[in-house]
């Protein structure tokens, strides 16, 4: 008991020590919600700058009315819309019921993106002809607008986005994908199309000189695409700063590749200096050399993706629930899992006896299902009545 006691200690102990090499990092992301942030003021102030002067335009009130609209909740998100003397309600209305938008989707629409109201017919329709390059139908079409009005109704940057559907599909990336893009990721069209032409050239480059093949290197640009396309939003600059990063980290072309692939591309959406924070922590923490920590960075990417405050955090907790450093040195992917995660795990494997101080982590560790097929292996496991080969076989006469 006080052996272990003392083990704790002294992995708190290494864990504290290794806070104190660090200053707190973070994604850089700063600059991508700055320049949302300003183009959302843009368009606020493109209208008005003054609520408190200003009276509501009573015919646009009218308007919203006869359609079921809920002008209170309007009132309360985005008054400012209600104030601007030319509005387009029976119009914009009349286009979303063309496209099949009943009179329930209609108000729905309007009440959560109200501003759609000052776009002209005619910046609609083309939006609308926008859509279509990459929709099936208007039914989808309408379907996409009333989950993501927002999205939609953007459309001081058509040109660009245009240019960049069109982009897109010369690329190879299928029509539903580019709809989720759309949707999901809509600020990735709104830069100039040379600009995330750029970046895609950046990442075929780098990719065979990394050893990647011209045979794979299409379904390999396509797959980073599709599972993370806010890389777009990244810089050349920066794309190459990080590759670099790694190769000064003695990580061959190979394992560069191994770690785009493992990360998803999120790689790019880190700094150097970030990446750097996260390494030196996982050192002193891990206690091990240049060589082991990069065969624990390749087994386990979080380690240098995660900033160092979320290792900390899930360092810390793992350490509370009796688990050594040594342990998680053996399996550092459990990293990967949130303190939440860890502890409804332990919790259930508990409640079957299971011993998670003195076992491996591997039965804590992987997604929800590769979780549900271990615990209910142990589960079937202790249930299993004991087999005594050697006792006598009872035969009823």
């Amino acid at each position: 008991m006080l052996r272990g006691v003392a083990h704790g200690a002294k992995d708190t102990f290494t864990l504290l020590l290794a806070r104190s090499q660090y200053c707190n990092p973070g994604l850089n992301f700063s600059s991508v919600w700055t320049e949302v942030a300003n183009r959302s003021f843009l368009i606020h102030s493109t209208y008005t700058t003054d609520t408190k002067s200003r009276e509501e335009n009573k015919k646009t009130i009218e308007s919203l009315y006869r359609l079921s609209v809920d002008i209170k909740k309007i009132r309360r998100l985005k008054e400012w819309v209600l104030l601007q003397d030319v509005a387009y309600v029976k119009e914009i209305a009349g286009i979303l019921q063309e496209m099949g938008a009943d009179e329930t989707a209609v108000a729905n629409i309007l009440e959560r993106c109200p501003e759609a109201i000052l776009h002209t017919p005619a910046e609609i329709n083309s939006q609308r002809a926008l859509w279509q390059l990459v929709c099936q139908n208007e039914k989808q079409l309408i379907k996409l607008i009333e989950q993501f009005p927002e999205s939609f109704f953007t459309t001081e940057y058509h040109e660009n986005q245009k240019a960049n559907i069109l982009f897109l599909q010369e690329l190879g990336l299928k029509n539903n994908i580019i709809t989720r893009f759309l949707t999901s990721a809509p600020s990735i069209f709104y830069n100039p199309v040379e600009k995330n032409k750029n970046v895609i050239e950046t990442l075929q480059r780098n990719y065979l000189s990394l050893g990647g093949s011209d045979a794979n290197m299409k379904i390999w640009i396509l797959k980073l695409l599709s599972q993370n396309p806010f890389i777009l939003l990244n810089t050349s600059t920066a794309i190459q700063e990080n590759l670099e990063f790694l190769q000064q980290n003695d990580f061959t072309d190979h394992e560069v590749l191994q770690l785009l692939s493992k990360l998803k591309g999120f790689i790019f959406q880190l700094t150097s200096t970030t990446m750097q924070k996260s390494m030196l922590f996982s050192k002193n923490v891990f206690k091990c050399s240049d060589q082991e920590l990069k065969q624990l960075v390749l087994k386990c990417p979080a380690l240098l993706y995660y900033s160092v405050p979320v290792l900390e955090e899930r360092l810390e907790g793992l350490l509370k629930e009796g688990i050594s450093v040594a342990q998680i040195r053996e399996t550092p992917m459990v990293l990967e899992l949130t303190t939440q995660i860890v502890q409804y795990r332990i919790k259930k494997l508990s409640a079957l006896g299971y011993d998670i101080k003195s076992g491996t982590l591997e039965s804590l560790n992987g997604t929800k299902k590769d979780f549900e097929v271990n615990y209910g292996k142990i589960q079937s496991k202790k249930e299993r009545p004991i087999f005594n080969p050697v006792a006598p076989i009872q035969i009823e006469d």
